[in-house]
């Protein structure tokens, strides 16, 4: 059965194995989707008119989950390990056989989108989901076609999203009944047993981080923003440590909040979408963002009343990984398609939780390249399935290497590249904690950050006279316009000096050990490791 409200593109499911599906839902609009997943019963519209959906059991992503299929296209290519687990095709097929049977009489919800704001570079992907929202999901996170092109679709990857569907460790080698598996031969993810929609997200993600590759695009876990001058920024970071938040500035039209590809024509974004962590949103401090959580939007986890239908951004009755999906159209200013010239600075941010590193420093090439190997930040509680309520340090090389299926420092070649071919600037910021560690100091103040961010961004730092820290070395400026000079000063801020260098010794001890794993690197990006 087909829904005929929509004309169906001419690829039709039947391509993809689904012969004997129920009622296919094709290209609905945001109200279409919306409007069936209330009748569905998977989620409520809240006062402002978002839609309110919880995710169960699975409040962030099961990186442990994760696989790709080991095949001869990817056996040299693919960084085999913890991070990219292999699954046999075998298995695969076996996995998949299942989920087509599954799938019999069942509705499905289609949506044919494109990853990549660049047409040069766009991927066409088609979400096959078993939920609504889901659909909604894809489509407010992707980039959208125009209707009126759809029936001549054709699609070069296809997702499969259904969360009821289990897989079996005995018989299809999986590690639980939860499975991610992306399969580059076939071009298939397949996404089963959680309800997360970060997970089609980041499978876009990591798909993408394989592909470009191949056709000289560096692809990068950052948001990005452009200024009146034309000048492109590009902040990297894990969840959490503020790349929505601070690329999202009023004063600067953004380009997208978390992926995107530097290719030699500029950089582009990969979504057409953000996928926003709104714990603890305000609209003083965060009004862009606010503003963007409307009809349409998706909120995830996020608590409400479900009589006055108002939603608690403070609450993590749920978990601290609350999120709102909104198209990027949504927020005000935004570069529309998300495309921008070659940077002109790059931003690293870490969520420091033990309140050593400077408020904002500047690194030299060397540097930049080992922190961006390094990825250190402090992971947030709830980004991921089993972090507790306390952050924890961790290294992800590149800022986000549970998403790159090719080695590190393949990727960091790319970069180092880039930065020195195109003079980029680059810095530290450490949008953690000052004054102590989690527990004892505080988070540094957003306006604060925004202000030294700019100030950077806008060449006021570079003829300001830098110190040297004397642990991490990287060159912290002496003064920052709007910014009082002690809070310059990380060693300044604790009460307890001794501590601090103890903090300081440990943390340098541990980006140390951290890097012993890269052992092709220059010689002159080893010597950039902290004393």
């Amino acid at each position: 059965m087909q829904n005929e409200r929509v004309r169906p593109s001419r690829y039709e499911l039947d391509r993809h194995g689904l012969r004997k599906v129920g009622a296919i839902h094709w290209n609905l609009n945001p109200a279409q989707l919306i409007e069936q997943a209330i009748l569905r019963g998977e989620g409520m519209l809240s006062e402002n008119g978002a839609l309110v959906v919880r995710t169960g059991q699975f409040t962030g992503r099961s990186p442990k989950d994760k696989f790709i299929v080991r095949d001869a296209s990817t056996e040299s290519t693919v960084n085999w390990g913890p991070v990219n687990q292999a699954m046999s095709p075998e298995n695969f097929d076996r996995l998949f056989a299942r989920l087509v049977q599954f799938w019999e009489g069942k509705e499905v919800f289609v949506q044919d989108c494109f990853a990549g704001a660049d047409p040069a570079y766009q991927l066409p992907v088609r979400v096959i989901a078993q939920r609504a929202w889901h659909a909604l999901f894809g489509r407010q996170l992707f980039v959208r076609g125009d209707a009126s092109k759809l029936a001549e679709y054709t699609p070069e990857f296809t997702i499969f999203f259904a969360p009821a569907f289990q897989a079996d460790p005995a018989a299809e080698g999986t590690r639980s009944q939860t499975a991610i598996v992306i399969n580059f031969a076939k071009k298939i993810i397949l996404i089963a047993g959680t309800e997360y929609a970060g997970e089609l997200k980041k499978s876009v993600f990591s798909t993408l981080n394989y592909l470009l590759t191949f056709r000289n695009v560096l692809p990068m876990h950052c948001s990005a923003n452009i200024g009146q001058n034309g000048k492109t920024a590009l902040f990297f970071g894990l969840s959490g440590t503020g790349k929505t938040t601070l690329s999202a500035d009023p004063g600067r039209r953004l380009i997208g909040d978390d992926e995107h590809g530097w290719s030699d024509r500029g950089v582009f974004n990969f979504e057409g979408g953000c996928y926003a962590k709104c714990i603890h949103l305000s609209k003083e401090k965060e009004p862009q963002i606010w503003n963007a959580i409307r009809f349409g939007a998706v909120l995830e986890n996020v608590a409400m009343d479900p009589e006055t239908r108002l939603v608690d951004f403070d609450s993590d009755q749920y978990t601290e990984n609350t999120r709102a999906a909104y198209q990027v159209e949504f927020i005000d200013n935004a570069v529309i398609p998300g495309i921008g010239g070659h940077p002109s600075h790059v931003l690293f941010l870490t969520a420091d939780a033990f309140g050593v590193l400077p408020p904002i420093s500047r690194l030299t090439p060397d540097q930049a390249m080992y922190h961006f190997l390094s990825g250190y930040t402090a992971k947030l509680a709830g980004t991921e399935r089993g972090l507790g309520k306390e952050p924890t340090a961790t290294f992800s090389a590149g800022f986000g290497e549970p998403f790159l299926p090719r080695h590190p420092e393949f990727y960091a070649k790319m970069l180092g590249e880039r930065l020195e071919r195109y003079n980029v600037k680059c810095y530290l910021v450490n949008t953690g904690w000052v004054g102590g560690g989690y527990g004892v100091g505080q988070r540094m103040s957003l306006a604060y950050t925004r202000a030294m961010v700019n100030a950077a961004i806008a060449g006021e730092l570079d003829g300001v006279a830098v110190e040297p820290h004397p642990v991490f070395r990287v060159l912290v400026p002496k003064s920052v316009p709007g910014i009082p000079p002690e809070l310059l000063d990380a060693r300044g801020q604790w009460k307890d000096k001794a501590a601090y260098d103890r903090a300081a010794e440990e943390l340098s001890a541990r980006f140390r050990k951290n890097f012993e794993k890269f052992g092709h690197v220059a010689e002159q990006i080893m010597e950039a490791a902290p004393a």
